[in-house]
């Protein structure tokens, strides 16, 4: 069984692994067994043990968040909108009929994970992602009709690094508008299922087109990527999607537009065909929204054939502006006016 790489943070043959790839040194965990929660458990990264019947890996009974923490200049660590991702967690195994974990549970869990962690955390531009799973672990096969009523929920944490290193990359999306992402009623749900329904149409879509990303517009309308949320920008402006059941409501997305708010622009969150896209592109820019990019520009629509170049073909100057406000904010360079960091 091959797991992921443990390092430490310090470690100089592994300073810039791919986002993800390597997890600290020590892991949270908690169960649900007869209506009640166990005690939180800090232990050594390792296999876990789970019964080839259990629901997860049947019925796809799992849900996750992801999160970041920074360490400021004078040493402290402070994650950052951790109530808003343990809120959409809880939402999540509502959709799903999972254990609901309380938040304060969830949060006393997610800080000690990262205080047996602290020295692997990396300085900025550096982050650690935090990674909560949640998933059903009653060992039953029968039970495609039935929630499954244990669980366990882990907390692993992550050491990442500056997303763009090398500067940022202009990104190369395909536009499917035939396709959804995900059910609809299960868009706003953070599930290991919705990734895997977007990852043969985008594995497709790079083969295919060279794309990134593929850009989901189902009945020609704009929706979100397999990964991040979509966003159309210009000076002063900023369209994009507004929120409902059928795609996932971004914590990134909402940081964004409430910064873009506070430095004046215009935020629409509405609906929007295709055309309109095509059409702002011509002088305007696009983004994708998450928390391991923050922001990244969009350089290229692909659609029906033809390649729209997007500003050029370059990350836009407006992208560039409101990504790098909220990562200052984020790093402890720029005055929190939200309340959004809180100390661990």
């Amino acid at each position: 069984m091959n797991a992921p790489t443990t390092a430490a943070a310090s470690d100089p043959v592994v300073s810039r692994p791919p986002f993800g790839s390597v997890l600290t040194s020590k892991m949270g965990s908690m169960s649900y067994q007869n209506g009640v929660w166990s005690a939180p458990e800090i232990t050594a990264v390792g296999p876990i043990a789970l019964s080839p019947a259990a629901h997860v890996l049947h019925y796809a009974s799992t849900c996750f968040e992801g999160v970041k923490a920074y360490r400021f200049k004078d040493g402290s660590l402070n994650t950052f909108r951790l109530d808003r991702h343990i809120a959409r967690m809880q939402q999540s195994a509502r959709y799903l009929i999972l254990p609901e974990p309380d938040p304060s549970m969830l949060k006393s869990l997610i800080h000690q994970a990262v205080d047996a962690v602290r020295s692997e955390v990396p300085d900025a531009p550096g982050a650690l992602y935090i990674r909560p799973l949640l998933m059903g672990t009653q060992p039953n096969i029968g039970a495609a009709a039935s929630p499954s009523n244990e669980a366990q929920l882990w907390v692993m944490t992550s050491p990442v690094w500056d997303y763009f290193a090398g500067g940022m990359k202009p990104l190369r999306i395909f536009v499917d508008d035939q396709n959804s992402r995900t059910a609809s009623n299960l868009g706003m749900v953070k599930t290991g299922g919705n990734y895997a329904a977007a990852l043969k149409p985008t594995l497709d879509a790079r083969r295919d087109h060279k794309a990134d990303q593929v850009l989901f517009c189902a009945g020609g309308f704009v929706q979100e990527t397999g990964a991040a949320n979509f966003l159309l920008i210009r000076e002063g402006h900023i369209l994009t999607r507004n929120l409902d059941a059928s795609f996932l409501h971004g914590v990134t997305r909402d940081s964004v537009l409430t910064l873009a708010r506070d430095l004046g622009f215009k935020v629409e969150e509405r609906t929007f065909h295709v055309a309109e896209m095509l059409e702002w592109v011509k002088t305007g820019e696009a983004a994708l929204s998450g928390t391991a990019a923050v922001l990244a520009g969009v350089g290229t629509l692909i659609h029906a054939g033809r390649e729209y170049p997007v500003n050029n073909g370059e990350v836009g100057p407006q992208t560039q502006r409101l990504r790098s406000a909220l990562v200052a904010i984020q790093q402890g360079e720029s005055p929190d006016a939200h309340g959004w960091l809180k100390p661990v």
